[in-house]
């Protein structure tokens, strides 16, 4: 068998044989041409048979719970027969280029459940939350008849709105009492969101987190609403009471099907392929650019001038991109 055959790759997705599938992964994910041009046949392939998922993205600051939430959410639909895909980005270090990959141990239930797969990605330098090739795993994961995806992004920060082009519902995960309710809304995040959701809603923390929904609620009429068919709810939930995510899951197909009555669904994931088009074209030139051998000769000259004030920041890009 040839592992980076075409034709292997796409009779194994369609199979459902897991190696097959993280390999394609793993070569949609590469910078090298050769494993770019044996990704793009696959996907050339896979394209007819993807788009029948429900695409659930979900957001939260760091500790707000994103692993909890998605093992309880993923095993209840898991145990209920629907096929999981879970997408989980980790952050990249700055310093080393290295992210730590360890979604797979904090959701130890759902990664054991045969109606599950989980896959780790770093984000890279990709701004927006998501790594770089997302949207494409996530249609080999359709393709693979997943019928759920769940993508888990970084972070909550201002450039991590990228993954509400590409899902059919943007969650936003917070918790009581973190002072996170203005911080979002100056983020523009709250904007995006479907649906809002305050974890950890059990025990003691039952009074903060009924008091964080009504200030919540506050907060999001002042946000107008993108579409009338559709009003941000503020809902919680806990992640570690079984079913406890059940209410979410009933609200993301609430609005899936209000979305279908007003052919608004099928808009928004046409415009979300326009989207993630222009958004790849720019990634490319970026590409382009920094394997450009011309550009990489005269980048130490161009930079030493600017550190000398001797040419202008301006003036030094727009001479750089005239190499292109």
């Amino acid at each position: 068998m040839v592992l980076n055959d075409p034709d292997v790759l796409f009779q194994g997705i369609l199979d459902n044989n897991r190696r097959l599938i993280a390999k394609t992964m793993t070569l949609i994910e590469s910078n090298l041409p050769a494993h770019q041009q044996v990704a793009q046949q696959v996907m050339e392939k896979i394209l007819p048979l993807t788009g029948k998922s429900i695409r659930l993205g979900i957001t939260g600051v760091p500790g707000v719970g994103k692993s909890t939430f998605i093992e309880n959410l993923g095993v209840y639909l898991a145990d209920a027969g629907h096929r999981v895909a879970v997408l989980a980005v980790d952050p990249t270090s700055q310093r080393s280029g290295g992210s730590i990959l360890g979604d797979k141990t904090r959701m130890e239930r759902l990664s054991a459940h045969e109606n599950s797969f989980i896959r780790p990605s770093p984000a890279g330098d990709t701004l927006g939350g998501v790594a770089v090739r997302t949207r494409e795993t996530m249609l080999v994961c359709e393709a693979a008849g997943f019928d759920v995806i769940l993508v888990e992004t970084v972070g909550v920060g201002q450039s991590e709105t990228r993954l509400a082009s590409m899902v059919d519902f943007f969650l936003v995960l917070m918790i009581a009492g973190a002072g996170d309710e203005l911080q979002g809304i100056k983020k523009g995040v709250l904007e995006l969101a479907d649906a809002i959701v305050i974890n950890k809603a059990d025990g003691d923390n039952l009074g903060p987190v009924e008091r964080a929904q009504k200030d919540l609620e506050l907060a999001m009429h002042l946000i107008a609403s993108e579409t009338p068919t559709w009003q941000t709810p503020v809902l919680t939930c806990s992640s570690v009471i079984e079913r406890g995510t059940k209410a979410v899951w009933e609200t993301v197909l609430d609005h899936r099907r209000k979305f279908k009555e007003t052919r608004e669904f099928e808009q928004r994931r046409k415009q979300q392929s326009l989207q993630w088009m222009w958004t790849l074209v720019e990634e490319g030139l970026k590409q382009r650019f920094k394997n450009n051998t011309k550009i990489k000769d005269q980048i130490p000259l161009v930079s030493h001038q600017v550190e000398a004030e001797k040419i202008s920041p301006s003036a030094a890009a727009e001479r750089l991109l005239s190499y292109l």
